[in-house]
This record gives structure tokens, C-alpha cells and sequence, in this order.
């Protein structure tokens, strides 16, 4: 259990915290926070319910469900946020080491969000052979549940990765040529 599950009683609340301060223009069922969060929906719905009754967040009645999303009115949102932001942090190596196992990985870009780099499209760059997407997209949704926020990433093989870069593709300029975290670099594109 990390710090900050020790002092704010646990990870599902932790997780369920960032998704509704990281996520403020979206509404969640308990079902979709549980999922997004990966917490139970016991958990999801205890956390969502504390927080509409301390007013950090609002709930409305979608059709037959009841959606959850963040108040922004909330007297200390943009402190608890800030703190949030300033404490949430990926450790490199479990990065590494989710992403590792998808595939033969080449290349492994942090940038984006990741970096508080705005300039670039994405978070994620993911270069590699034999990449099985199924448990790539799993190990990105862990690491959303950890930040309490979507990722977006892009995969190429290495040949299709050396093509875009050689044509000085939009997307790549982005990620390399702004501030960027290099976790693995096989290919050499850092200095």
C-alpha cells in the first residue's frame, strides 16, 4: 500500500479520488469508476457516495443509473487537485516492466501528460515486434487506474516506426523533438 492509500484509508479510495479530480468534464457510473479505477463496485460505489455527501462530488440520475462526476465548486477542488497532481507519479521501472511484457520492445516514450508536456499528442510512444495488443491495451489500463486518468499511445512495429521517421512523420516530431522521457531505447533516438 502506498503513502497516500495509508492516508486517505485506502487504495480504492485513492484511485476513485483521482479519477473524479483528473476526470472533471466526465460522469461515471459506479460501474464504469469501478472499472476505470480497477476497484470493485463495492468500493467504487462506497468512495462515489462519500463524496457526493462531503460535496466533492455531484450525482444526477442518467435514465435508470445514477452518474457521478466531479464538483468543481467543492471548497478545496483545485488544492486537493493540485496535491493530487503534484503526488501522482509512475514509477519508471513498473512502467517498464507492464509494458515489457507485451512484446519485443524497442522503443518505450514517455511524453505528453507523462512529461506536463502539452505540445505532444500523445502520452505514450511504443515501438516493438511482435506486440500482443490485447495485453498491451490491459497494461495501459492499469497504468490509467494508477494516474486516475486516460493515455493516449501509439504502437509501431519497428520497420513502420524507421519508415515514420525517416518521412519525418507529425506525430514522432512531436514526441522527440519536445521534452520526452526515454525508458527504452533500443533504436537510439536519444542522444
Amino acid at each position: 500500500m502506498d503513502v497516500l492509500a495509508k492516508l486517505f484509508g485506502s487504495n480504492a479510495r485513492v484511485k476513485t479520488l483521482r479519477l473524479i479530480l483528473f476526470n472533471k468534464d466526465s460522469k461515471f457510473t459506479v460501474k464504469e469508476a469501478a472499472y476505470r479505477s480497477k476497484v470493485t463496485k463495492q468500493a467504487a460505489r462506497k468512495e462515489l457516495e462519500l463524496f457526493a455527501r462531503i460535496k466533492l462530488a455531484k450525482k444526477q440520475k442518467k435514465g435508470r443509473e445514477i452518474v457521478y462526476f466531479a464538483n468543481t465548486n467543492f471548497e478545496h477542488y483545485d488544492q486537493l487537485k493540485a496535491f493530487f497532481r503534484r503526488t501522482t507519479e509512475l514509477k519508471h521501472s513498473e512502467v517498464v516492466k507492464s509494458i515489457k511484457g507485451c512484446g519485443v520492445i524497442k522503443l518505450l516514450v514517455l511524453s505528453g501528460t507523462l512529461t506536463d508536456t502539452q505540445e505532444s499528442s500523445i502520452d505514450l510512444l511504443i515501438v516493438g515486434d511482435r506486440i500482443v495488443m490485447p495485453k498491451l491495451e490491459r497494461a495501459v489500463r492499469t497504468l490509467e487506474a494508477e494516474l486516475g486518468q486516460e493515455l493516449s499511445y501509439a504502437t509501431f512495429s519497428t520497420q513502420d516506426f524507421n519508415y515514420r521517421l525517416g518521412v519525418y512523420d507529425r506525430l514522432l516530431r512531436d514526441v522527440i523533438e519536445y521534452p520526452h522521457i526515454a525508458l527504452v531505447d533500443k533504436i537510439g533516438i536519444s542522444p
